[in-house]
């Protein structure tokens, strides 16, 4: 077992992480800008070490300084959460370099699986259904007779991918010929300012199709396993906002046979330790392999939930060497979880980032509920880094309980000072269509294409704290020379919603 593991990321991930540490006796090291000096995770850290200034690439990105400061403090192991450095094949390779145990799988196995097209061959040759597509790059100095003809073999519409990185950059729906090499050209650049490599492919688009991925363990021993199913069709800008567990479209025997798949995917790519195999579910229950994440999901608590596993031990555990204490048959889910992510941007402005300082934080609570936060009152979201606030997520006996319970938990969320999509996310979750499981990628255009809050919703949140702070006294102060705290009325005058 590992004494001492550094963290090699920011927010409510590094808390998530340093929770389970330190429930296995694990000593956990945060890294930081200087930016994040006063950030959550550095206050809960064991110990804390500056990497760089506030640019990404100067700290979180900064592979030498993250080795350095891990051999600083003895650190045995780094978890990479997810996002910056977490599907870095070399980063995985320089770990192993200077005897630390990277938590996550081999740097081969991360290119060739962060390499789209790459993975759609292992895929293919392992038998796992793949999106109809090319299996070479493409480039955008090709001629536009021989791009139509790729897109014509495929048929229209097409999808325009990056072969690398994710999170919705680089990425194009192709409706005719007209549009495609402006399209290509378009998703190239952006992949190449997001991910360093401006390759792109192309595959068919099923425009209502659904997203469904299966979590998978796998240990160094050979033993692998499928953790059941998770719907993220809920996207905006092809970036997921709102996830569950189960999906409402997946019977027992499509889970069995997407299961299966899962399993045959990390098998054919040597897989080890936690990953989630992608698959994009079409309207007749049809699945075809999207691609692997090569770490923890954001939206992993909903499989938490339901299972009572808690993947990042999981992941502890593989990366020490031990075998997986699990079989496919051990693995059972109950009931229902929902996992709504909550950022700083302003959902009236087009979901605009919406840094700032949290003047005002007050979490649901009751049960069923769980938050993975990364901020307090009084903390600054910063400008340079994803302005994830936290992950809500709700477990219910069923999906119609769960529903009602995360309707109620993002009513008695309360955060001043920034912009949140709470209110959105409260119209999503009580629509109709969410209700009843009609779900797609293609959700939020369909049903929410110009959305904007309801009369008294803006405030709801706030409203939800004042009565709330109504029944909490101010504290009275023996010393009068101190500063009195001020009552909920009169801190009104500076909110903000």
């Amino acid at each position: 077992m590992f004494q001492k593991i550094l963290i090699a990321n920011r927010g409510e991930i590094a808390l998530r992480i340093m929770a389970t540490c330190r429930e296995m006796g694990i000593e956990t090291v945060a890294v930081y800008s200087g930016a994040d000096e006063a950030a959550a995770h550095v206050l809960y850290a064991d110990e804390a070490v500056c990497i760089g200034k506030s640019d990404p690439s100067d700290s979180y990105l900064n592979m030498a300084a993250i080795i350095e400061a891990a051999r600083s403090v003895n650190a045995g192991a780094i978890h990479p959460g997810y996002g910056f450095l977490a599907e870095n094949g070399e980063f995985a390779d320089m770990c192993a370099e200077a005897g630390i145990v990277f938590i996550g799988p081999p740097g081969d196995v991360i290119r060739n699986l962060g390499d789209k097209i790459t993975a759609r061959r292992i895929m293919q040759d392992a038998g796992v259904p793949v999106i109809p597509g090319t299996t070479q790059a493409l480039s955008v100095n090709d001629n536009a007779d021989a791009l139509a003809g790729e897109a014509a073999a495929i048929g229209y519409p097409v999808l325009i991918k990056a072969s690398a990185g994710g999170g919705g950059k680089g990425i194009r729906v192709v409706n005719d010929p007209s549009g495609l090499v402006d399209a290509c050209m378009a998703a190239s650049r952006e992949a190449k300012a997001a991910f360093g490599d401006g390759a792109i492919y192309m595959e068919k688009f099923f425009e209502t199709a659904r997203h469904v991925e299966v979590q998978v363990l796998a240990d160094a021993h050979g033993h692998i396993v499928h953790v059941l199913e998770r719907e993220c069709s809920i996207q905006r800008r092809h970036q997921k906002i709102i996830e569950e567990s189960p999906s409402p479209a997946v019977s027992d025997d499509l889970r069995a046979r997407m299961g299966e798949a899962a399993v045959a995917a990390a098998q054919a790519s040597n897989y080890v330790n936690a990953g989630t195999v992608e698959f994009l579910l079409a309207p007749d229950l049809s699945f075809y392999f999207l691609e692997v994440n090569t770490r923890l999901q954001v939206e992993h608590p909903v499989t938490e939930m339901i299972t009572g596993l808690d993947l990042v031990r999981c992941q502890i555990d593989i990366a020490t060497g031990k075998p997986l204490g699990l079989t496919q048959s051990d693995i059972k889910g109950r009931g229902h979880a929902i996992e709504c992510r909550i950022y700083a941007e302003d959902p009236e402005n087009d979901f605009f980032p919406s840094p700032g300082r949290i003047d005002v934080l007050h979490e649901p609570s009751g049960p069923g509920i769980r938050n993975d936060c990364g901020v307090y009152a009084g903390a600054d979201v910063p400008v340079e880094y994803d302005p994830i606030i936290s992950k809500l997520v709700v477990h219910a006996e069923t999906r119609e309980l769960a529903i009602s319970r995360m309707a109620r938990a993002l009513r008695e969320y309360v955060i001043l000072g920034v912009k949140t999509p709470v209110p959105f996310l409260i119209d999503v979750i009580e629509s109709p269509a969410f209700r009843a499981g009609d779900l797609s990628t293609g959700f939020i255009e369909t049903y929410f294409p110009d959305w904007q809050p309801k009369p008294g919703l803006r405030d709801i949140g706030l409203i939800a704290w004042v009565m709330n702070a109504m029944l909490v006294q101010p504290v009275s102060r023996q010393n009068s020379t101190e500063t009195r705290i001020p009552t909920p009325w009169e801190t009104l005058g500076n909110w903000r919603v």
